[in-house]
Parts: structure tokens; C-alpha cells; sequence
């Protein structure tokens, strides 16, 4: 029997007040039992546990031993005296990183990695508490990334230069290096690269040249395979987009002396990476792996920053040793929902270049592009394959202004930008949830309008047109409950639009609806996050489909197969990661919340394309918000430094 320490009863009971409350996940009072049940569980170990299980629950992969002794109430989203009565409870508790340190090395169910191992639920890595998955996750993610960041590419200089004066315009006129055409130099002489940047920097038009120089410089072109993905389905068909049209671009300037639409067809569509990696049902284990590795010679992953931590590992894992690894996101976006923050940790200080002597020889010589004295530095393997993208070529009026000023946290100038007459940016503060349902009326009217006026010639094209005209305009919540969270403006918008006649929603597949599927669903081909509205199919009447659109494509699901969906006329920022609105309004909720951070208005914010909207009924929760960083506990940033 498992011996039980005198006081543990204390801090059950307080454990238990806290899942009742909301503030403790029952699955980490599971947890922190199971733990228990392994062997002598002091109250010490017994809450480490539980914390350990709260914090992944909320994106961070371990937990600093720092952080516990110091108190993790802020990690945890709770105020100073609730962290302080379940210390309480689980009194005495060690002495600072060192004490907690010699404790847990001391439990059997915590495995020192100093020791043997007996596959022990938890692990600790010198002042890191890990459950193990997320050990084994972030240790595989970081020598995957050192690894491939230690091997060079031979490159010949002179013929990449050639190729990068053809394939970029000459700009005398801009001040400073091309950071794309640079970018592209050192992304081929490694195995992995990492391109970042806001809105509007193009790093699809860069990968897009990169790909060319690739096929202009590779001496068995014709052989390379190249596979494109990015974390959902939306967003991979944008990607696939935008590579299509500028390689396009490109093989006219080009012309004969590179076949590139011959070698863009070879490409295929882009993927999920789910897709990609063969994703089976019932298990969280893909077809693709170490053992049956993807077919690839170049891989490029578009919108890294929403890719959390297991699908990072296993994309790693699944990648034969000499391919190349592509990494394009924005590094100040919100990262994934699930545990990790892996592009943001992998490129933390791309900003800084850090770029050593020979990184800035090489680039000069195969780019022509001189790297200013201030980006010099003596950066790791990796940072010498990073290149943050500096010009917004999209984002040049106020909207990227706004962002500029949200990313910096300058308060001021964020009011105002905001508080400027214009017609790009505009700000309703101090508003009614009937703001947001007038806004929801304008934007919506031109699809339903569409809708209510049928198909004037081919189904498909009307179906096409019905669609992009939703995707030209979101509204976006921060959180999911409550009058200014997406359930609450989801059920408000439909009364309102039925109430003005411009949809009918007696039934739940009404003729219009918009729905976001919100598990994927492997029979049907949907994954979560896609969008689509559901409309009539003129083939079964009565029986409603509903059609979602991948670039110029149109697809469809009987509506009747969809169990995992939800309406979407509202739909949170971390949701809407992967796609553009062309006018997009933000709804931040009356009182300050945990999720209320700077990255997730900058990622809102940069969701818009040609309006942007923010709705807030108390504009103090925007300062808040803007004030507030997001922090995710993780070794990674160290692992592969």
C-alpha cells in the first residue's frame, strides 16, 4: 500500500474545492491521484503534480522549479491568496528551486534524468518538471532542430547569385537589405530554415523564389519532391495559392531557360499536416514516422507558429535525414492551443539576427546583400538559418500601424491610431452588444443576399461565390462564453438575421448557415478549424450539404454526416489563425480575463486585410490586454541554443 502522509487529507480537500470552482481541472486532480497512487506520495509531490497537469492544460510544457518556489499563481491565471491556501494545505513545502529540486529527485515517481529510468509518469531535466510526454516531445524537437541546423549544404555562390538577381527586382530606392532575397541564400544551405515575419512581408512570395532557386540550382530538378502543408486545411490552400501565382509570375520573367510551371505541377496540392502525416482514427500515432518516413525532399510549412509541440515531434520524426525542413509564420501570433509555443522559442531573437563572420561572408557573396553591423552577432547553428522579414509590403497604412503599436505595447499610440478619423481602422468603444449584431448584419448581407437570389447559372459557381463572399468579412471574440463570447454573438447574430428577414433558422441546417467543424473527422475528410456553409443541393433536394472552399475549389459534406460543428459567425482569434477577412471586427468581452493578451489582439488585428474594427464595451480590458504578455513555460529556447 502506498504510504499516505499524515496531512494529505488537507490538501485533497483543497484540491477538490478547486476543481468545483472551475479554477483546477478535474483531469488534473485525476492526475495528481494517479500520481499518488504510484508509490509514498508526500503533499509536496502530490501538488507539483497537480500544478504540473494545470499548466499543460494551459499551453506550457513543463514547469520551472523557479517558478513553483517562487509561486506559480500567475502561470496558473489565479490571484496571490488562491495559490497561497493550497501552499497551505500542502505545508511544509521545500526551500526555493534547490529544495524542491532534492524532493521531487527523491520520489519514485519522478524520474532524475541523472538516474536509471523506470519509466516514471514524471521527469526531471535539471530545474524542469516535465510530464514525460511533453519531455520526450521537446528533447526530440530540439535535436531534430540541432541537428538539421549543424548540416551545410554545398552551395555554388556564384550560380545562386546569378539566379537571385533574375528572380528578385533590384530596388536602389529601399534603404537597407533585401531581407527576402537574403533569406533565400541561407535557406539553401541548410536543412532546415526558419522564415519570419508580420503581415504583408511576403514570405510566401519569398518561399516561392526560394523554390525556383532551388529548381534552377539543383543539379536533378526534375527529381525533387516537394511537399507544401500547414496546420489547417484553409491554410494550406492559401499557401498553395500564393506559391502558384507568383512561381507563375516568375515563369513568364524567367521564361524558357527554367520550366518552372512543368516543376510546379509535380508539387500536388498542399496538405494538413495531419493529412500529410497520415493521420489515423483512435490513435494519436501517424502512418508517417521514423520507421516509414514521408517521401519528401523539401518540406515548407506554412503558419508554424499555430503548430504545437506533438505535431512539431512527430513532424521531425517523420522527415528522412537529408530533406529540408522550410519553417514560414509570424512569431508574434498567438501559438497553438495545445502545449508549446515552438516557433516563438525557435526564433525568439530573430529580430536580433545574431548572424556570425561567416553567415554574413556567405551572404554577401551569394546574395550580393550586405547584413547591417547591428544584426552581427555570435548566434547558434540555428539562428544562422533564421531571417526576420522587416518590410510590410500589405501593411504600410493604419491597420499595420496599429499592429506595430499593439506588438511594441505602446498604449498611446495604439489609442491613437484607433481614435484617428478613417476608414480602415475604427474603434466603438464603451459599446452595446448591438453594435456587434449592426456590424454582423452589414457584413453578412452580401452572401445572404447572394444566397436568397439562387443560382443564376452554374451550381458550383454560385456556390463559390456565396463563399467568398462569407470569407470577406469575421467577427472575432477573445472568449468563448457570454454576451461578447462566440457562443453568445453566434446565437444573437442569428435572431437578429432572421429577425431582418436575410436568413430562415427554424431548423438546425438552415440554408446559410455557416458552421466550423471542430474535431477532424477522417471519414468525411474535414479537420478542425474548417470552415463552410451549409446550402441546398439541387441534386437531392431536402437533403442539405455543406461546401467549404480550398483556393478556387469547392467541396461538400452531406450536412447530415457533420457531429462535430459549430455556427460560425463569430469565432474565436485563435480559430481564425491561417485565414485573411477582408474586414475584420474584433469584440473584446467587458472584464479582463487570462486569454487577454497583446499576441492575441496583434493576431486579430492581422486577420484584416482592408477594414478593422474593434468593438469594446470597456476599453480599460484593451490596455489590459495590450499590458499582458503571453509567457509559456518551456525548455526549448535553451535545448537548442
Amino acid at each position: 500500500m502506498p504510504k499516505v502522509e499524515p496531512n494529505i487529507d488537507a490538501l485533497w480537500a483543497e484540491i477538490g474545492r478547486l476543481s468545483e470552482a472551475g479554477e483546477l481541472r478535474r483531469l488534473s486532480s485525476a492526475f495528481a491521484r494517479f500520481v499518488a497512487g504510484l508509490g509514498s506520495a508526500s503533499p509536496p509531490l502530490v501538488l507539483a503534480a497537480a500544478v504540473l497537469s494545470e499548466l499543460e492544460g494551459r499551453g506550457h510544457s513543463c514547469l520551472q522549479l523557479a517558478d513553483l518556489a517562487a509561486g506559480p499563481a500567475g502561470l496558473l491565471g489565479w490571484d496571490q491568496e488562491q495559490w497561497a491556501q493550497l501552499a497551505a494545505s500542502a505545508a511544509p513545502l521545500p526551500k526555493g528551486a534547490a529544495g524542491w529540486r532534492k524532493l521531487l529527485a527523491g520520489c519514485e515517481q519522478v524520474w532524475d534524468r541523472t538516474e536509471l529510468d523506470y519509466d516514471q509518469p514524471l521527469v526531471l531535466d535539471g530545474e524542469r518538471l516535465y510530464l514525460r510526454r511533453y519531455w520526450r516531445d521537446e528533447t526530440q524537437v530540439a535535436r531534430g532542430v540541432r541537428e538539421r541546423a549543424g548540416t551545410a549544404h554545398a552551395v555554388d555562390e556564384a550560380l545562386v547569385r546569378d539566379w537571385l538577381d533574375r528572380l528578385f527586382v533590384s530596388q536602389p530606392d529601399v534603404e537597407g537589405p533585401d531581407w527576402q532575397k537574403l533569406a533565400c541564400a541561407v535557406a539553401l544551405r541548410g536543412s532546415v530554415a526558419i522564415i519570419t515575419g508580420g503581415p504583408g512581408t511576403g514570405k510566401t512570395y519569398t518561399v516561392a523564389r526560394l523554390l525556383a532557386l532551388l529548381f534552377a540550382t539543383a543539379p536533378d530538378a526534375d527529381r525533387q519532391r516537394v511537399a507544401l502543408a500547414a496546420p489547417t486545411g484553409k491554410a494550406a490552400a492559401r499557401l498553395k495559392q500564393s506559391i502558384d501565382k507568383a512561381l507563375n509570375e516568375l515563369a513568364d520573367r524567367v521564361g524558357a531557360d527554367l520550366p518552372l510551371r512543368k516543376l510546379t505541377e509535380r508539387m500536388g496540392a498542399a496538405r494538413t499536416l495531419h493529412s500529410l502525416l497520415g493521420a489515423r482514427p483512435d490513435t494519436r500515432a501517424f502512418r508517417h514516422n521514423r520507421g516509414n518516413p514521408l517521401e519528401v525532399d523539401v518540406l515548407i510549412v506554412d503558419e508554424a507558429s499555430m503548430v504545437h509541440l506533438e505535431m512539431m515531434a512527430s513532424l521531425l520524426d517523420a522527415l528522412p535525414p537529408g530533406a529540408t525542413l522550410i519553417l514560414l509564420g509570424d512569431k508574434d501570433q498567438l501559438a497553438s492551443v495545445e502545449a508549446g509555443a515552438v516557433l516563438g522559442d525557435l526564433c525568439h531573437d530573430a529580430h536580433l539576427g545574431n548572424y556570425d563572420a561567416a553567415t554574413v561572408d556567405y551572404i554577401r557573396r551569394a546574395s550580393g546583400e550586405v547584413v547591417p553591423d547591428a544584426y552581427h552577432g555570435g548566434g547558434g547553428p540555428l539562428a544562422q538559418q533564421t531571417v526576420m522579414l522587416r518590410r510590410s509590403r500589405r501593411f504600410g497604412g493604419p491597420i499595420g500601424q496599429l499592429a506595430l503599436a499593439v506588438n511594441a505595447g505602446d498604449e498611446a499610440r495604439v489609442e491613437q491610431v484607433l481614435r484617428a478619423d478613417g476608414d480602415e481602422v475604427r474603434w466603438i468603444d464603451h459599446a452595446q452588444q448591438a453594435h456587434v449584431l449592426q456590424l454582423a448584419q452589414a457584413g453578412y448581407a452580401p452572401y445572404l443576399e447572394l444566397l436568397r437570389a439562387g443560382p443564376q447559372g452554374e451550381h458550383e459557381d454560385w456556390v463559390r461565390q456565396v463563399l467568398q463572399r462569407f470569407e470577406a468579412f469575421r467577427i472575432l471574440c477573445a472568449v468563448r462564453e457570454g454576451e461578447w463570447g462566440v457562443s453568445g454573438l453566434n446565437e444573437a447574430i442569428e435572431r437578429r438575421l432572421a429577425a431582418q428577414g436575410l436568413l430562415r433558422h427554424g431548423v438546425e441546417w438552415y440554408a446559410g448557415r455557416p458552421v466550423m467543424v471542430t474535431r477532424n473527422d477522417y471519414a468525411t475528410g474535414v479537420f478542425n478549424g474548417d470552415i463552410g456553409v451549409t446550402l441546398p443541393d439541387p441534386a437531392r433536394p431536402g437533403a442539405p450539404r455543406v461546401y467549404f472552399l480550398e483556393g478556387d475549389a469547392v467541396r461538400s459534406v452531406l450536412a447530415s454526416r457533420l457531429r462535430n460543428v459549430e455556427t460560425a459567425f463569430a469565432m474565436t482569434v485563435h480559430k481564425s489563425q491561417g485565414s485573411e477577412f477582408r474586414h475584420t471586427v474584433l469584440a473584446l468581452p467587458r472584464e479582463s480575463n487570462a486569454v487577454l493578451t497583446r499576441e492575441l489582439v496583434y493576431t486579430g488585428i492581422t486577420r484584416a486585410s482592408k477594414v478593422f474594427t474593434l468593438v469594446t464595451p470597456n476599453g480599460a480590458v484593451l490596455r489590459e490586454a495590450i499590458a499582458s504578455r503571453t509567457y509559456r513555460t518551456s525548455g526549448l529556447r535553451a535545448l537548442v541554443a
